[in-house]
């Protein structure tokens, strides 16, 4: 069994960093990068490129709506899905160029933030960001909630896409992240995300806060970068997994 470990990483602008990305790199297999709209600057990318490169860790464009103000958290759409693989496709030529710099390679494509939440269930805003990755490079991989629009459209526009779970983040029934503005929506006991994830991955389910059981396929999990306690959430669910015989290895080479 081989599963991918990921964090949404390079979260920073000038002299601010948010988490300790030097750690998460040591522990994760992929790092999404953020492309510069809601956070990350051209430094910054090129950085993490390089120290991913060194370390043996891939590397994936993290774009996201054009607000650094709110974290890429707030929905600014512009006036048509035209404008969508525009951005996209924008933030995945940036960390390409950075990263090309470094002497690495972008493998995958994550969105981030509201962006990353509106795909899930509308549709034609998941397409729009497939189209902007297929147009950039065909052999980039979507990175995709399972069940969701997202996957979807990949499977409508034939991309090759990666199935991804989230280890401190609960779920509702319906097979959505449970809003951060409810109660108990993050979660930072180390034990319970690595036992969570185990029942994930070598189950193949993911379970509710009201308890239902949703199968699914696990590619990647996600362990956020800016989740307090997140270097030893993801140390503890990287060595959980290998103790249960679990590869930890990226799911794009």
């Amino acid at each position: 069994m081989r599963v991918d470990l990921n964090s949404d990483l390079g979260e920073g602008f000038g002299a601010w960093r948010m988490g300790d990305d030097a750690a998460m790199l040591d522990i994760v297999t992929t790092a999404n990068v953020a492309c510069g709209f809601h956070a990350g600057d051209p430094t910054i990318m090129r950085g993490m490129a390089l120290e991913a490169k060194r370390k043996g860790v891939s590397v994936g464009a993290h774009p996201g709506f054009n607000d650094l103000w709110g974290f890429g958290r707030r929905v600014i759409r512009g006036d048509s899905l035209s404008d969508i693989e525009a951005m996209v496709a924008y933030q995945i030529g940036a960390l390409q160029a950075l990263a090309a710099m470094a002497g690495h390679r972008v493998t995958h494509v994550k969105t981030h933030g509201a962006l990353n939440n509106l795909s899930m269930d509308d549709e034609d805003l998941a397409t729009a960001v497939g189209r902007a990755i297929r147009a950039v490079d065909l052999g980039l991989v979507y990175l995709v909630m399972p069940q969701t629009a997202m996957e979807r459209a990949a499977l409508a526009l034939d991309m090759p896409h990666a199935l991804e779970v989230f280890a401190d983040r609960a779920y509702d029934d319906a097979m959505r992240l449970v809003s951060r503005s409810q109660p108990g929506s993050v979660i930072h006991d180390a034990d319970v995300v690595a036992e969570r994830v185990l029942r994930m991955v070598c189950d193949g389910e993911i379970v509710s806060t009201s308890g239902k059981r949703m199968k699914t396929r696990v590619d990647s999990v996600c362990v956020h970068g800016d989740t307090p306690g997140a270097v030893n959430l993801a140390r503890t669910v990287r060595f959980r997994l290998e103790a249960e015989g679990v590869e930890v290895a990226p799911f794009a080479a």
